[in-house]
């Protein structure tokens, strides 16, 4: 096992790049060297972190406790037949690396979920999804270990309380586990889901009909290129906001005050409206305030230019907040954590 290491700089491992250290940080590479960490009585009293791809956290200041970088990977079969395959993969394993190995093999059910950031065990916490898939589609278990009691407890998909961009683990269970390995199944004959956002016009525009699971999976990662800027160019987490759900009648009331509102049904008479779109429209794209700012091409996307902090970014997206408020009466809930 690596070495606790002091006053250690966390901007390689957060995709804002935002310069902060921990005062403590390790690495660890299996379930052992987590509890070993996690027993230890020098640190026992210290806050604690678990980090991933830094891809959904936004630092505002120096991490006073102990950071663990999550590096458990692996990805083993544990049962195959004609027509699924089941995988157990590392919460380490970095999520875009997993959909490139299923996509290789022609297993189907994640291709829609190509280029999010950020690593497997992250995934289930927030139910990440794209495109019209979420990965309770296709998840079957997962195992965390239990920060109290040290003990590995095994969470099925009724367990995990799954939502739009929810689980238990952002809620009742926040902070109380370690996610070590997720259990999917993927499908050899999957029903290919290209109907949701530019995908479809995507593959038409290629010329391409009947599409494979990668070409599904070139579609998707082209969109996200042509909106989502590079975090290796520009600091950023990807979408900052979730998209609001409200009411029918509060939809059907905005909409007769702004008619290009876009909406998308839901269930229990409810739609879901595009938090870009609100963005954009109180005048946020493209703004830029310093080192910071909105990205030009996705209001739903806030950037770190270069040597930008995590305080002012917070207090841009409160900004941000307040005017969809008055405007639309919307209440945006962030997506990125908040350290």
């Amino acid at each position: 096992m690596q070495k606790i290491k002091k006053n250690f700089s966390l901007k390689p491992y957060n995709t804002f790049g935002i310069t902060v250290n921990a005062n403590y940080f390790i690495e660890i590479n299996n379930t052992a060297e987590l509890i070993s960490v996690l027993k230890d009585e020098q640190y026992r009293s210290l806050p604690k972190l678990i980090l991933g791809g830094g891809s959904n956290v936004l630092f505002t200041s120096d991490y006073p406790g102990l950071v663990i970088k999550n590096s458990i990977l692996g990805i083993e079969i544990i049962a195959d037949d004609d027509d699924s395959i089941m995988l157990k993969v590392g919460g380490g394993e970095i999520w875009h690396q997993l959909v490139v190995y299923a996509v290789g093999k022609g297993y189907g059910g994640i291709e829609n979920l190509s280029l999010i950031p950020g690593t497997v065990g992250a995934a289930p916490m927030q139910n990440i999804g794209a495109y019209g898939v979420e990965v309770k589609d296709v998840f079957v278990s997962l195992e965390a270990l239990n920060k109290e009691s040290l003990k590995i407890e095994k969470f099925r998909l009724e367990d995990c309380k799954f939502g739009y961009r929810q689980s238990v683990f952002k809620n009742d269970l926040k902070d109380k586990y370690v996610i070590t390995s997720v259990t999917i199944k993927l499908s050899k004959h999957p029903t290919l889901n290209t109907s949701y956002g530019a995908i479809e016009a995507t593959l038409n525009s290629e010329g391409v009909l009947e599409p494979t699971i990668k070409e599904v999976s070139d579609a998707v990662i082209k969109i996200r290129k042509s909106k989502l800027p590079d975090p290796a160019e520009i600091g950023n987490a990807g979408s900052f906001f979730k998209n609001p759900t409200i009411s029918e009648i509060d939809y059907e009331g905005l909409k007769a005050e702004f008619a290009d509102i876009p909406g998308y049904e839901q269930p229990n008479h409810e739609v879901k409206v595009p938090a870009g779109w609100l963005i954009e429209n109180c005048g946020w794209k493209g703004k830029t305030y310093g080192e910071i700012g909105v990205h030009k091409n996705q209001a739903l996307v806030l950037v770190n230019y270069g040597n930008g902090n995590g305080f002012d970014l917070k207090n841009l997206a409160m900004e941000i907040q307040q005017s969809v408020s008055k405007k639309f009466g919307i209440e945006l809930e962030m997506e990125v954590n908040v350290i």
